[in-house]
This record gives structure tokens, C-alpha cells and sequence, in this order.
């Protein structure tokens, strides 16, 4: 009888410790909201965004705990911090380079977290994720030693230690099991919802404001081979002002060495070739260029402008690489500036659904 008792006892123990919350599974789609965008979103099918997992992806991508070490904590947004439009500026930095928890430093500057849903040709600056799954880049970014040397065993026990979190799973997933993938689900999910489109510019092309005669300048400078800008970086047509696409701008001449796109393809077209950043929010994104040459937007104007160095291996597009750059007057550059500081999204920086909910 003894026995018997005991038996049900535990039974019951662990029932409770497994029992679903007393809340019905309904998923809610997350709503992107931006019709004026292009409609190739980069939504997995076994990923859907929902209200909840966006909800659970952003304390996810805020909690210390991902690394597995309560002694050396460290989130997503330690590096991708919000006020740089998810990246993470040049506070710690060194050579122009983040360093991670084990004291070592990226291969290259991090790119902002900015409208990813749309990007479907892989992620980093070489492509080296190819499949377009930001997924796959959360446990990556758990057990790389210049990010956060993490264990995932160890992260996935801190986060089920946190009592809160069994509900919001169950929530987002209709499960109450926490494991890597549901954790990477849902970070990916809120990496997702990180959609700027609130920029001047964009209140411009809604009819809302009007640009100044400089901005207007800058603009037609950026969209001709004045400045030749659009070729990498896109138009209007295109808002996303990127084109994804993997390009050489004539920084270097010689990529012995370089983790560019060639050390993913093999194609010896591709040395010198890193993926083409959005220009949203570029006034918060610096340092900038793979390697963070560049502090500041300035540098990075007059680079353009005087010193470009000639390769055989860059793109055909980059016209003014065939003389050093374009060689604006500094009142056109200071127009192309202008230009570039109405694609500032602070409502972005600033939404507060997007800060740390802790």
C-alpha cells in the first residue's frame, strides 16, 4: 500500500511539473505592416511569426542567460544594441572590431538588424548562412568564442531555471518544452519584427513632408552616376536601400586572406566582394565597412569620393573606381549627406517595442 502511495504521490509531483498552463494555444499572427515593402518575405513555413513568439524572441534576445554562464552573461543585444539600429557602435571595439566573451574579436563589423525579413540571399557579410535562416545563427552566436562562448546545454538550463518562461513557450509554441530550436525560433521571430520604414524620407514619399533643396540634391546625386550610389544601395523603387546583393567597392587590392565572398563560393570573381549594407539608419550604424575601417559617415563620404583603388576583381557598376572616385564639390557631398541623414528611422531606435522588456 505504502508502495502504491508513493507511486501516485510522484505521479502526481511530476504532472505538476509538466502540466500546461491553464490558457488555451491560439496563435495570433504577427502583422509586419508595412504594405509599401517588397512581398518576398523571409518567413520559414515552420516558423510562422506570431504574436507570442515575437513576444518570447525578444526576452529571449535580452537574456544574459543565452550564454550558458552566469559568471559572463551575455544576450543578443549586448552587441546589437537598439540606439545603433541593432548594432552595436563603436563602444567595444577594437581594431574596428566587437570583441566577444572570450576575448577574441569577430571576423568582421556586425551588420544591422534592420528589415531582415526581406532578405533572402543569406546573412553576414560573406553569405557565409546561405539559406537565408537567421535561425541557424542563434546557437552559432552561443558557441562562437568572439561572440558569446557559450554552451547550449547549459544556456537551455538557465532559460528553463526562469519559471516565467514555461508559459510564454507554451504560449508562442503550444509547448511547454524549452530546447535550442524553439529558442532559435523565437529570436529569429523578433529579429524579424525589427522593420524600420519611418524614416523622413519615407514621410516624403507618402506625401507627408517635403525634402529641402540640399536633401533634394543629395537625392538626385545618390540616384545618377553623380555619386553612383544606386547601384549597391538601390532607389526609391526599391526601400529597402540595399539590394542584398554582394559587392567590391575598390576599398583593397590585394584579399589574401580576406573572409570574403570568395572564401564561401570559391569563384575568384567574388575576392573582395561582402554583402551591400542597408542604408537605413546609417547615421547610427558606424563604425562602418566589413572591417570598421571608418568611424564616421565623413570618412566613409570622402572614401567615395578620392579614394577608390582599381582591382580586377571590382564590379563592373562602380564606374568611378575608374578614377579614384567621384570627385564631388564638398557642396554636393555635403548635399549626398544631407540625403543619406533622411533615411534616420528614431522611431526605430526608439520603439519600445523592440527594447529590453526586462
Amino acid at each position: 500500500m505504502k508502495h502504491i502511495i508513493l507511486l501516485l504521490s510522484l505521479t502526481f509531483i511530476v504532472s505538476c511539473a509538466t502540466k500546461i498552463p491553464e490558457i488555451t494555444y491560439e496563435p495570433v499572427p504577427y502583422d509586419i505592416g508595412v504594405p509599401m515593402f517588397p512581398d518576398s518575405l523571409n518567413i520559414p513555413a515552420d516558423n510562422p511569426m506570431t504574436v507570442d513568439g515575437v513576444r518570447l524572441g525578444r526576452f529571449l534576445f535580452y537574456d544574459g542567460r543565452l550564454s550558458g554562464d552566469p559568471a559572463r552573461p551575455m544576450s543578443c543585444a549586448t552587441c546589437h544594441k537598439q540606439e545603433h539600429a541593432f548594432e552595436c557602435g563603436t563602444e567595444i571595439f577594437e581594431d574596428g572590431r566587437p570583441i566577444g566573451n572570450s576575448g577574441k574579436k569577430t571576423p568582421h563589423v556586425m551588420l544591422p538588424f534592420i528589415n531582415l525579413v526581406w532578405n533572402n540571399s543569406g546573412y553576414f557579410w560573406n553569405g557565409y548562412v546561405q539559406e537565408g535562416n537567421i535561425e541557424s545563427t542563434v546557437p552559432m552566436a552561443i558557441t562562437a568564442p568572439h561572440e558569446m562562448d557559450g554552451n547550449i546545454k547549459n544556456a537551455v538550463k538557465l532559460i528553463k531555471s526562469d519559471a516565467r518562461y514555461k508559459e510564454m513557450f507554451y504560449r508562442a509554441f503550444g509547448t511547454t518544452e524549452i530546447n535550442i530550436d524553439l529558442i532559435s525560433k523565437a529570436i529569429a521571430q523578433f529579429v524579424r519584427s525589427l522593420v524600420s520604414f519611418n524614416s523622413k524620407f519615407d514621410r516624403y514619399m507618402n506625401g507627408e513632408l517635403q525634402l529641402t533643396k540640399q536633401e533634394m540634391r543629395g537625392l538626385m546625386l545618390f540616384t545618377t552616376e553623380g555619386a553612383d550610389c544606386f547601384h549597391c544601395h538601390g532607389s526609391p523603387a526599391l526601400p529597402l536601400w540595399t539590394t542584398n546583393m554582394f559587392m567590391n567597392n575598390a576599398k583593397d587590392t590585394d584579399f589574401e586572406g580576406e573572409k570574403d565572398r570568395y572564401s564561401v563560393t570559391g569563384n575568384p570573381r567574388d575576392r573582395g566582394k561582402y554583402r551591400v549594407p542597408t542604408l537605413r539608419n546609417i547615421e547610427f550604424t558606424g563604425p562602418y565597412m566589413h572591417d570598421g575601417r571608418f568611424k564616421t559617415l565623413d570618412e566613409v563620404l570622402e572614401f567615395y569620393n578620392n579614394g577608390l583603388k582599381r582591382s580586377p576583381y571590382i564590379d563592373p557598376l562602380s564606374i568611378n573606381a575608374n578614377h579614384g572616385g567621384s570627385h564631388l564639390s564638398d557642396s554636393d557631398l555635403k548635399a549626398v549627406k544631407a540625403f543619406l541623414l533622411t533615411l534616420s528611422d528614431t522611431t526605430f531606435i526608439n520603439d519600445t517595442r523592440y527594447s529590453n522588456p526586462w
